[in-house]
């Protein structure tokens, strides 16, 4: 169907829709680009002529999600919006005409004749990289605050957030208790005074990454404090704490590294203890802690579990 026809010769809706400064394109069913105004012109850099007879996936627009999904291939929003009438919106990345992709906020919304059946699809752009520009940053500077600076895991205030949200969890939920394992490394402060801080830095990481390794999706990690982490293990039991804990002291102490007078390892002094319900995260951790000390005072480089 010819745009007039779809439009009702209104060129005053036309002349309009040509000078609005957001992006605008209209398609038959097709999906046939019919119309193309200024705006388009000026986010996507092609020019009306090079467009108007072809459709998106044309290599034109060629919309994409941030996931990589190609939407002219799988989910088009204005086939979508002319087979159920419904309007949309969407954020996605276009193909600008030098080859970058672009990202874009869009709304598409069905086109009716007189007769109220779907004739074509028109759609509104406008650039959205100042919006997602700003989203990423928030979000880099939201997980910065969340991590600890040296190790890569959660820092101590978020740690105590994310486990305090599973201890109400369990207390709501007929789940099985969280398991905590307090870890602290074994005589760290030799490390710091034999090979120096920016070694002693190195072995923290070295322990990190290691026990990050080993630890299921779910499992919780956080720098306590120092050269001591704490680990929640949501839905865990007694048997379980012991496995996990046992494979961390294991395989930590079996790393080394290089260091300014040969090789460096550590070993963990462990104590893990399982949630009682009700029981606030201070009280929780303080148990493991004291636990975590009877490891240390029977000689260190291993697993003390609450009885």
């Amino acid at each position: 169907m010819p745009l007039s026809g779809i439009l009702e010769d209104r060129q005053m809706v036309l002349e309009v829709l040509k000078q609005i400064y957001d992006g605008v394109y209209i398609v038959d069913r097709s999906r046939r680009i019919l119309f193309w105004n200024n705006g388009a012109e000026r986010i996507t850099g092609y020019g009306e002529e090079e467009v108007l007879g072809h459709r998106c996936s044309d290599n034109i627009l060629m919309h994409i999600t941030e996931k990589g999904v190609n939407l002219c291939l799988n989910g088009c929003p204005l086939h979508m919006a002319m087979e159920d009438g419904l309007n949309r919106e969407m954020e996605v990345f276009l193909h600008h005409r030098d080859g970058y992709r672009l990202p874009v906020i869009i709304r598409v919304s069905p086109l009716k004749n007189g007769d109220g059946e779907i004739v074509g699809a028109v759609e509104v752009f406008s650039d959205n990289r100042k919006l997602y520009s700003t989203r990423r940053t928030l979000q880099a500077v939201q997980k910065e605050a969340n991590l600890d600076p040296l190790t890569g895991i959660y820092n101590r205030r978020y740690g105590e957030k994310v486990l305090s949200l599973r201890l109400e969890e369990m207390d709501q939920l007929d789940i099985p208790p969280l398991g905590i394992l307090f870890m602290d490394v074994d005589h760290f402060k030799k490390v710091n005074d034999n090979y120096g801080h920016d070694t002693g830095d190195r072995v923290l990481k070295m322990v990190t990454h290691t026990i990050r390794n080993i630890l299921r999706r779910e499992d919780i990690l956080c720098r306590w404090g120092g050269e001591e982490f704490l680990l929640g293990i949501p839905s865990c039991s007694m048997a379980e704490l012991k496995q996990v804990a046992e494979r961390i002291r294991v395989v930590v102490s079996s790393c080394s590294l290089d260091g300014p007078k040969g090789s460096i390892s550590v070993t963990l002094s462990l104590g893990g203890v399982l949630a009682r319900k009700g029981e606030s995260l201070a009280g929780l951790v303080d148990r493991a802690d004291q636990i975590m000390y009877r490891s240390k005072r029977d000689g260190r480089n291993r697993v003390t579990l609450e009885e």
